[in-house]
């Protein structure tokens, strides 16, 4: 079933104009029949809070299970735009058993960091990259869109009241989740009459405390993440539930991740929830080159990611690497490494920025991914690290750097 499913959607290839032209155009339209107001910082509503939570050590911070003090709401509805934005103690919400949200899956979110530099200088990572994707995402399930530099403005707020958070030692930060789920109470399909945006802070420490640790994946070709005109690209929570039980699977085997494989042809996508890159030689030249596969539906369009290929583009480009966004397989992959010409792997996300892999199991071989048993990482990995955290932490000013004034 799961092959026949697979076939089927390998062969669907959607009119991408229409598609195109729906994301772009008709959800401009719905949001402009839709309420009229935007986002306005201005008439910003601030509560602190009473209670203030004590701060965990550094070293005893879990990846998103403790929250700051305070969280940024915005509500809107059809008829009125988006509402006065407020900034509140961290609460829970309320809502009705038939908010459409449970039903229909009307929810999208985004994830991004908030750093403190050697000044102390709270600075966002390329937030207008996350407000883009977060308005594509919600354009593309029929939820509000909203002004970028509006709600960067308000979460740089919020991430300043909250900055005592942010732990000063390096590889630490704070996780940001803006999330938009729809409100109305009704068990009727349709868009959204109502909509609530929040933002929730979360400090975390480095994802690898104790270094680097190359993980091992599992090449899965009986489940599908993502296709083309499906929803695989944009930054839906619909899309993640569906992907815990082949990782359950995949851990059950001994590998940490899903190297997620697309079509008969077993196209290499993602690797979890996050992007892959592999460095391999060229079978002909024998010239480095860095390859991920292309933005064609069936990956997400990840920050990380198009900050590793920007500075491919600065900095190894010079040395003579070609640096690629196309399709490649998984056959291509395990030739290359049989070869000898594959140099390294590695995923890029938020949470990680960058992951080194050791191998790959697939139709019933290791394919080892260029690192020898003593390594964690490869060279060109932990030079991708140390560029983007230069550039995160504020060592190397650039316009990636927001800072929280």
């Amino acid at each position: 079933m799961f092959r026949t499913s697979l076939r089927r959607a390998a062969a669907f290839q959607p009119a991408r104009p229409c598609f195109g032209a729906f994301s772009a155009t008709a959800a401009r339209q719905y949001s402009a029949a839709t309420g009229t107001a935007d986002i306005n910082p201005s008439k910003l509503k601030v509560e602190k809070t009473t209670q203030p939570k004590g701060l965990l050590k550094p070293e005893e911070l879990v990846f998103g299970r403790n929250f700051t003090d305070h969280m940024l709401t915005i509500e809107w509805t059809k008829e009125n735009g988006w509402n006065a934005p407020e900034i509140k103690p961290y609460q829970n919400l309320s809502l009705d058993p038939a908010t459409c949200v449970f039903h229909y899956a009307f929810e999208c979110f985004e994830g991004m960091k908030a750093y403190k530099d050697k000044a102390g200088k709270i600075r966002l990572f390329r937030p207008d990259k996350n407000m883009a994707r977060f308005n594509k995402s919600a354009a593309r399930i029929a939820l509000p869109t909203f002004d970028s530099p509006a709600l960067i403005d308000l979460i740089a707020k919020l991430v300043k009241l909250d900055s005592r958070f942010i732990p000063e030692q390096r590889g630490y930060s704070l996780y940001l989740r803006p999330t938009m789920i729809g409100t109305q109470k009704t068990l009727g399909v349709g868009p959204p009459g109502s909509a609530l945006l929040y933002v929730i802070a979360s400090p975390v420490g480095p994802y690898y405390p104790t270094g680097f640790k190359a993980v091992s994946l599992e090449a899965t070709d009986y489940a599908v993440r993502a296709w083309p005109g499906g929803v695989g690209d944009k930054k839906l929570g619909a899309n993640y539930a569906p992907c815990i039980v082949p990782q359950v699977e995949a851990m059950s085997r001994g590998f940490q991740q899903n190297l997620w494989l697309f079509g008969e042809e077993e196209y290499v996508t993602e690797v979890g929830t996050m992007n892959f890159f592999v460095a391999i030689k060229d079978k002909k030249t024998g010239q480095k080159t860095l390859v991920t596969a292309p933005l064609d539906g069936t990956i997400l369009e990840g920050v990380t990611r198009d900050s590793v290929l920007a500075l491919a583009r600065e900095k190894l480009a010079p040395e003579g690497w070609k640096i690629e966004e196309r399709k490649f397989t998984m056959k291509e992959l395990a030739e290359a490494a049989n070869e000898g010409r594959l140099i390294e792997a590695f995923g890029a996300g938020t949470a990680a920025i960058v992951s080194p892999v050791r191998s790959i199991s697939w139709k019933g071989q290791l394919v080892n991914c260029g690192l020898k048993p003593e390594e964690e990482s490869g060279e060109l990995t932990m030079q991708v690290k140390n560029w983007m955290e230069a550039r995160q932490y504020g060592d190397e000013e650039h316009e990636w750097s927001y800072v929280c004034e």
